[in-house]
């Protein structure tokens, strides 16, 4: 399955994003990352979309679930 980067401090997606067998590390708004699938964040902003080489999933104004199947769609594009 995708390794997929979560922001902190949303552990009920980490844990919904893993129960579909994908690898899930929680990070840092701060932190810069690669090598990932996906990323969810917080909210998308021009600051934050240029420190993620991999595309970015928004959490803003959306349930776990319909973030969950945003992830899996964009995976399977």
């Amino acid at each position: 399955m995708a390794k997929i980067a979560v922001e902190i401090p949303f552990d009920d997606v980490k844990q919904a994003l893993e129960e579909k067998g994908h690898e899930v590390k929680m990070f840092a708004s701060d932190e810069h990352l690669s090598g990932y699938d996906m990323g969810v964040v917080r909210a998308l902003s021009d600051v934050n979309i240029d420190q993620f080489d991999f595309p970015v999933v928004s959490i803003e104004g959306n349930s776990v679930q319909d973030i969950v199947g945003d992830v899996e769609k964009r995976l399977h594009r």
